[in-house]
């Protein structure tokens, strides 16, 4: 509960009792400035809660703006360890064909006419 808050209930309720004592004295002035206070110091309530929302909003969004940085630290690390292990992986399989193309090269060299061919006959356009 804020000050605006306190203020607004205290301001409402004095203007309760001013309208009350309005009415039992029979002063209409007393009446219309009770009521008056009533409203603003319901509006000032008002404010002041609207007022405790947004600073709670603001927080909340401060705290979710930090997990989201947190889990986007998190996922670029995961990123990077996959990023790591595939280069790994990829570097592991290519000497592993290097060593197989070195071993077999007539085979080898075969699939690259194989290879060749096909993608020439794709290429090529049709009359």
């Amino acid at each position: 509960m804020n000050r605006d808050q306190i203020r607004g209930a205290s301001r409402h309720l004095q203007g309760r009792a001013q309208t009350a004592v309005g009415g039992l004295t029979g002063d209409p002035v007393r009446q219309v400035r009770g009521a008056a206070n009533q409203v603003a110091g319901g509006a000032q309530y008002a404010y002041g809660r609207a007022r405790d929302r947004a600073e709670d909003l603001a927080e909340d969004g401060h705290h979710l703006a930090h997990e989201v940085w947190e889990r986007a630290d998190d996922l670029i690390e995961d990123g990077r360890h996959v990023a790591q292990e595939a280069r790994r992986r990829v570097q592991t399989n290519g000497r592993r064909a290097i060593r197989y193309a070195d071993a077999n090269r007539t085979t080898t060299l075969l699939a690259f006419v194989g290879v060749a061919f096909a993608l020439g006959w794709l290429a090529r356009s049709s009359r």
